[in-house]
Parts: structure tokens; sequence; C-alpha cells
């Protein structure tokens, strides 16, 4: 092992050195996608993923096996620019090179991804382990072996995104904003979620006119995410554009409130006719965005006006959380988008084992409803069971959300910074001077405003 040495002399540790500590997180999270992958071995030879019931009952479905065909790579047309994909460019170029691969053969391109989805969460855990800091690398558990990852965490590619995003904000702690720009850009080309990332980094940037970080965050962002998009868009828009399209277009779909609301019966009752306009799927994306807005204003004046800077893990919960609950859909992968931010905004293991209860209820619940849509109600559950466990999931992420809330009003309840500590992984925004705060520039302008006496 090598070490470095300052000017007075003091040994530095290396980085094989600083790795080790990460080492048991990162077996562990080996261990995790190991799991994962067993979780669904069975439908892998007994071609459950065919279709029928089976992968519903077994609980073993996933898109990637049936996209094979239904994204025709099989067929060797490669995504967008043969045939129009459903998902942003980031998941077509995996798809393209798990294709190469598979040689024709499905199962073959389901474990090329899942090796890769497998890399992807050992990465992001130890992204994770290393925006907690020493002190609280251990909470990155739940990312690693956490029940709702095992269960989820080969249905979709969402692991790479959250890898991405983990090290674009891994960047940002370490204060490399060009690096950080151009990761949260492949985040948001794979998946759209990280984008509320930037959202984030813009309130504590007005917050602290910390600009030129961001603006160089922002400036790499935008180069990347062209760089990356724009050929496609020039080989075959319309093939780019299916997802953004698609995106619009679709109604309210499984796990989102919008797909309970527009129930006629709520729980056995007719919906009150009052809250009819919910249920009208005209009005569905301009609900759904309504919703986003109330929210995330919401954030935004939480950052500026709280007494105390929020951390910037808590406004990239309270963000990402917002944009879940309004989504017109809500898959059950979507839990490991969130599980890294829950962990760092809030590291109390009571609320987070609650809501990780309630994802796992879900993820059994949403299976057993298809087979009864499927037309085997025998086997499966009717809608008063299943909208009771998306409600149950909702509800434990707002009570997650009002808790990050009172740490932020209340800072000495934030365990973070119980420890002495202001933000660590908040790169510039650690240590940093408010230099915009609503609720002072108010009081300012008031006393401006009073008469003078004499």
């Amino acid at each position: 092992m090598t070490t470095r040495t300052t000017n007075d002399s003091a040994p530095m540790p290396g980085v094989a050195a600083r790795a080790v500590p990460y080492l048991p997180l990162g077996l562990l999270a080996g261990l995790g996608a190991v799991l994962a992958y067993l979780w669904k071995y069975p439908c892998r030879f007994d071609g459950a993923w065919n279709g029928g019931v089976g992968q519903f009952t077994k609980f073993c479905y996933t898109d990637i096996y049936p996209l094979f065909w239904a994204e025709k790579l099989n067929e060797g047309m490669i995504p967008y620019v043969d045939y129009p994909v459903e998902y942003p460019v980031g998941i077509g170029g995996i798809m393209e090179f798990a294709r190469r691969l598979a040689g024709g053969d499905g199962v073959v391109f389901y474990d090329i991804t899942v090796a890769l989805m497998g890399i992807s969460l050992v990465v992001g855990v130890l992204l994770t382990a290393a925006l907690a800091g020493p002190a609280r690398r251990w909470d990155a558990l739940w990312y690693a072996i956490g029940p709702a990852v095992i269960l989820t965490a080969y249905i979709n590619w969402d692991l790479v995104a959250g890898a991405l995003a983990l090290g674009g904000l891994l960047a940002w702690a370490r204060q490399r904003p060009w690096l950080a720009g151009v990761l949260l850009a492949l985040a948001v080309a794979t998946k759209f979620y990280p984008l509320m990332f930037f959202g984030a980094l813009f309130l504590l940037t007005a917050r602290t006119a910390k600009w030129v970080p961001f603006l160089k965050t922002a400036a790499a962002a935008a180069a990347t995410w062209l760089l990356v998009n724009v050929p496609i868009m020039l080989v075959n828009f319309d093939g780019w554009k299916r997802f953004y399209a698609f995106s619009s277009e679709r109604g309210a779909d499984w796990g989102g409130l919008w797909f309970f609301f527009q129930k006629t019966e709520w729980f056995g009752m007719e919906r009150p006719g009052f809250l009819a306009f919910l249920g009208d799927p005209e009005k569905l994306n301009t609900m759904a965005m309504a919703a986003l807005a109330v929210l995330l204003l919401g954030v935004a004046v939480l950052a500026l006006a709280a007494p105390r800077r929020p951390r910037l893990m808590q406004l990239c919960f309270l963000a990402l959380a917002a944009f879940m609950i309004t989504n017109k859909v809500w898959s059950p992968q979507y839990v490991l988008w969130l599980v890294p931010f829950a962990v760092l905004a809030r590291p109390r293991w009571g609320a987070i084992a609650a809501w990780q209860v309630a994802e796992v209820w879900y993820f059994f619940s949403i299976w057993l409803y298809l087979v009864t849509q499927t037309g085997d109600p025998v086997l499966g559950i009717g809608d008063n069971p299943y909208f009771l466990s998306v409600w149950a999931r909702a509800l434990t992420i707002a009570v997650l959300m009002a808790l990050v809330v009172r740490d932020i009003l209340r800072p000495e309840h934030d365990v973070v910074r119980q420890e002495d500590a202001d933000d660590p992984s908040g790169g510039v925004f650690d240590g940093a001077e408010d230099r915009l705060v609503l609720r002072r520039s108010l009081l300012a302008r008031g006393a401006r405003q009073q008469p003078e006496t004499v």
C-alpha cells in the first residue's frame, strides 16, 4: 500500500486504505444483487415470462424479457433507428449493447441486462455510503439488501440511472461541478426523475449565491444531454420522441394515486360527486402537473425560508418524493429511486422500515391484482385490498416527507446535524453563508415600509 505525504510530513492514506471500510458494503450489495437474481430464477426456465398468470403468481415479473420481443430487438432492430422505443436514449443504448451480445436469445438478453443492473446496484450502494460519510455509511444497507430492493431490482433498468445520479451528486459533494453535470445529465438521459435534483441544486444556490459551481454543472449537463440525444434525433426524430409522446399520452396506470381517483367506487362507496373531476382522463396531465407544481413550490418556499439552510439530500428527497406521489404511474421498482435519498435525508431506521414494509406489501399486491385483471379472481385480489396497499405506500412516504420537513425546521432533530456537521454531501453549500432567505427579506421589507415615529 502506498501513502502520500503532506508538507508537514503527516501520512495520508492511499486509495486502497480508504476503500477498505467500504469492502463489506460492496460484498453485501453483491449479495443483494445475487438474491434479486435468485428471486426471479424460477421464471427464467419454466416459460412463465412468455405469458399467462404464472409470472404474477410466482412474483417474478420483469419488463426486460418481454421487451426483447416487444421492442423487436429479437429481429435485430436498432432502438430508435429501426423502431421507436418508449424509454430515453440511455436505456436504448443498454438495450442495443445487450442485444448485440445476446444473439437473438431473450434469456441471454435478460442475463446480460441483469449483470449490468447488479453492477449498478453495487456501485450505487458504495456511492450512497460515500455520500453518507464515515459515520453513517452503514445506512446504505437499506440499498444493498433491503427487501424492497431485492424484490424489485430487475423489473426494469432503474438501477443504472440511480448509480449515475448518485455519482453526479457525489461529484458535486467533492466539488467537481463539471463531472457532476455530466453524470447527472446521463442519469436524466436514462430515466427522467434525476431532473428533480437540478431543482434542489438551484434552490440552495439561490440561497447561498454559489452561482459559479452551479452554472458549470448546468452547462456540462446541457452539453452532455445534447451530445447523447441530438445524434438520435437527427437519425430518426420520430423514434427518439416516442418516450416523450408516450409519457404525455399515457393515462393513469398501476400504482399511482390517479389510478385510484379514476375509479368510480372507492372502498365500496361511490366516488363523491364534487371529486368527479379527479376521474377525468382528459384533465389528467393538467392535474398531475398542477399537483407536482404545488408540492415543488412548497419545497422551494421551505428551502428559501427555513431558519437554517436545508441539506442538499433533504431537498433531493422531498423533490423526488413529490414527483413520485403525483406521477401518473407508480411502478413497483420506483422504490429503487427513493431508497438512497431516504437514508441520506433522514437516517433514522424506524420510519424507513415502516415504509419498506408498505413497499413489500404493495409488491405482492400488484401482482395478485393483475392476476384478477387477467381473469383469475380465485388466485388474485380485488380493488379494495389492492388500493389499500397503494395508499399505505403513499402515506408512509408522506410521513417520511413530513419528518424531513420537521428536521429542516427544527435542525436539532436532524441526525446528521447532531454530529456537528452542516451539509457533508452539499459540496460548496457545506458551511456556506446565507445570501437569500425569504423570511428575512420579508421582515426587512416590512421594516422599511413602517412609518417613522417621532
